[in-house]
């Protein structure tokens, strides 16, 4: 067999040295992507945690917020609680309260006739009883027969007792 020509074997080594090149090119290729790739992955790491951490703040703030919120309704719920039953005693003491105004009204519509009333027994207080006169005669213009007992029953004269007008107020 006789030996390769020069020309053959400098292309050949020209094609190894290419093809030794680009191996090495890839290779550096191939570290520079895999430190890319395990920079980003750390990065992602960090970022991962970082969310994983804001996760947990955000859940805790949402927690504490939610506690917050709860105790302030139980706080309104009791004071609505105890709004209403103020309500209530005061709805009550208003029932009672017009009960006394109508009342009230009824007694002032009565006032003025009980006043006329009053006033018209006090002038015959003051009047006082009639003067003696002689019974066998009465006087002109003055009280006939004594009246009988307007319960119905018959009166014994004898019983009869003299009027006497009074207040009791």
């Amino acid at each position: 067999m006789s030996a390769p020509p020069a020309l053959q074997i400098r292309e050949a080594n020209a094609h190894l040295a290419a093809v030794h090149r680009r191996a090495a090119e890839l290779e550096a290729r191939l570290d520079a992507a895999e430190r890319t790739m395990h920079a980003q992955a750390e990065h992602l790491a960090l970022h991962d945690q970082h969310l994983r951490a804001a996760l947990d703040e955000l859940g805790s703030a949402k927690d504490r917020e939610i506690a917050t919120l709860q105790e302030q309704l139980k706080t309104s719920e009791a004071t609505v609680h105890s709004l209403q039953a103020a309500v209530q005693q005061r709805d009550e003491l208003i029932r009672q309260l017009q009960h006394r105004a109508e009342l009230l009204q009824d007694i002032c519509r009565h006032r003025p006739p009980l006043a006329g009333l009053l006033a018209a027994l006090a002038e015959a207080e003051h009047l006082g009883p009639l003067p003696a006169s002689n019974p066998s005669r009465p006087p002109p213009g003055g009280p006939g027969p004594p009246l009988a007992n307007s319960t119905g029953e018959e009166a014994d004269s004898d019983h009869l007792q003299p009027a006497v007008f009074g207040t009791t107020v």
